[in-house]
């Protein structure tokens, strides 16, 4: 086998680039502004501390995957590896500050307490991911490929191609001649002349067009050193971790939640062709949330969804060290104001649209066999749970309403709202949804008792909290009772398969 070695730097890497740069920054200024905003905090902590470390764990991130995909590529003897993608979450940063900080920041009150408490949490986070790395790749050989890339779909369905339609619509005039110059050539398949790239001719030309339409202006008043002495970041966790205690069951679901993200989307670019080690992923991934909580980020790393779209773009690993490298050096060097000043949220809503409909087709398309396209179908309920559960609450909220009381639930109910149920299938969506395609998955499969066996383990989560509960803790709740009902009904069944047949003609769709 003849060894390859990929390039530092090749012209499908400038669609990765901004595809990353367009994603993080979008997420960077949502997070400065709930921080700023919402809950409050003074600047020295959003942008001495948070934004930077934020930036170092992404940095590191970006080196790392790097690495690794040099070492695929050479390991294959292949050049057309791609590397996997990584950043801020959307749906972890969203879980994160609703689920984790904004509790905290309720009940403490004290901005610096809070940051202390939110970097403890998100160290934890880091030794949860890593060592989630063990369970990882069980999961991924046990469960079938639908249950894995169904929740990926689910995921780039509510959170991802949502908001990048919805960004569009805010501004036709800006987002719609973008969004079909990045349709024609990334899905359409038309070739510009001097073969640029069209990701490259939407976002270059949409910010032009946006500066000539007067939608932006530069801005470099925010340029200047800053970056949290590591030595006073640990102090702030250990000094987190003693007030921690009464929010570890807020924090550990959504830390697992964020650990079966990144074995989804690693799941996605091994269905892509880029066979990555899940293990090495999760380990990478919790060492960098670490490093990023000692410099003062409060947001765990993952790798991010998209990689399909970049390898089809051909991206290789170049797009990931350069990003890597501006991500640090803007948030060290305070440059995010400035990019935010010339980078319009539509512009990041394209890349949203783009890698969105790639991975939801990859998500049917390689959810082999065929026919378990109806559980990545069901893959995707919970995470629209996730969604108008959390648009709701963030509506509620604006207008001071922080908890959604049995009457309120009542009153958004008889006013038509689909309310019902929501909250409950919200706890723990991800692992909802792979539950459920695991169990549609088998039933398709005239696998009963593994499905039996699927419904007993969602049985145990709901019993402790894992699902369907905002809290950890043994509750003899309705969904065990369910689930524990649906296993056994299962199992039985499985037991007395004989007396009952499915037609060898029997196709669902």
């Amino acid at each position: 086998m003849k060894e390859r070695k990929l390039p530092l730097f090749r012209s499908g890497d400038i669609g990765g680039i901004a595809y990353t740069l367009a994603g993080n920054i979008v997420n960077y200024i949502i997070v400065i502004g709930v921080l700023l905003y919402v809950f409050e905090w003074p600047e020295y902590l959003v942008f001495g501390r948070v934004i930077p470390g934020m930036s170092i764990g992404l940095m590191g991130s970006g080196f790392y995957y790097a690495w690794m995909a040099n070492r695929l590529a050479k390991n294959e003897g292949r050049s057309d590896v791609t590397a996997l993608p990584s950043g801020v979450s959307t749906p972890a940063m969203f879980v994160y500050l609703w689920g984790v900080i904004a509790p905290l920041n309720y009940a403490i009150g004290d901005p610096e307490k809070v940051w202390m408490v939110a970097v403890a949490a998100t160290f934890l986070g880091g030794v949860i991911e890593a060592l989630g790395s063990f369970v990882g790749p069980w999961l991924r050989k046990f469960l079938p490929r639908a249950a894995l890339l169904g929740t990926v779909g689910g995921i780039a369905l509510v959170w991802m191609i949502n908001k990048g339609f919805y960004d569009v619509y805010a501004d036709p005039i800006l987002g719609m001649p973008v969004l079909i110059i990045a349709i024609i050539g990334l899905i359409g398949g038309f070739v510009f002349p001097k073969k640029i790239p069209a990701l490259l001719v939407a976002v270059v030309g949409g910010i032009l067009y946006a500066i000539v339409l007067g939608r932006v202006k530069p801005d470099v008043s925010g340029f200047g050193f800053t970056l949290t002495n590591p030595v006073d970041g640990v102090k702030a966790v250990i000094n987190g971790m003693k007030l921690i205690g009464p929010y570890l069951a807020v924090i550990i679901p959504i830390q697992i939640y964020n650990f079966i993200e990144t074995m989804d989307n690693v799941e996605s670019a091994i269905a892509a062709g880029d066979k990555y080690n899940v293990r090495e992923a999760q380990i990478a991934d919790g060492s960098m949330t670490m490093l990023s909580a000692i410099f003062g980020g409060v947001i765990p790393n993952t790798v991010w969804l998209g990689h399909p779209g970049l390898k089809k773009g051909k991206a290789g690993s170049g797009y990931s060290w350069i990003s890597g490298l501006v991500l640090g050096a803007a948030g060290i060097f305070g440059a995010y104001a400035f990019i935010n000043s010339i980078m319009p949220p539509v512009i990041a809503a394209i890349t949203f649209v783009w890698c969105s409909i790639t991975i939801i087709v990859q998500a049917f398309r390689e959810a082999r066999p065929f026919r378990h396209g109806a559980a990545v179908v069901v893959a995707f309920i919970p995470h629209i749970a996730d969604y108008i559960y959390t648009e709701v609450t963030l509506a509620l909220s604006s207008q001071g309403i922080y908890e959604v009381t049995p009457d309120i639930a009542s009153a958004l109910t008889n006013e038509g709202v689909m309310w019902a149920g929501v909250t409950e299938l919200k706890y723990g969506a991800i692992l909802t949804g792979m539950l459920w395609a695991a169990i549609t998955a088998f039933i398709i499969d005239k696998r009963l008792d593994k499905a039996g066996y699927v419904g007993l383990v969602a049985a145990a989560l709901a019993l402790v909290g894992f699902i369907h509960s905002p809290s950890l803790g043994i509750s003899l709740n309705p969904y065990f009772y369910g689930y524990l009902i649906m296993g056994i009904i299962c199992i039985v069944l499985n037991l007395f398969k004989g007396s009952f047949t499915v037609p060898d003609d029997y196709d669902y769709i």
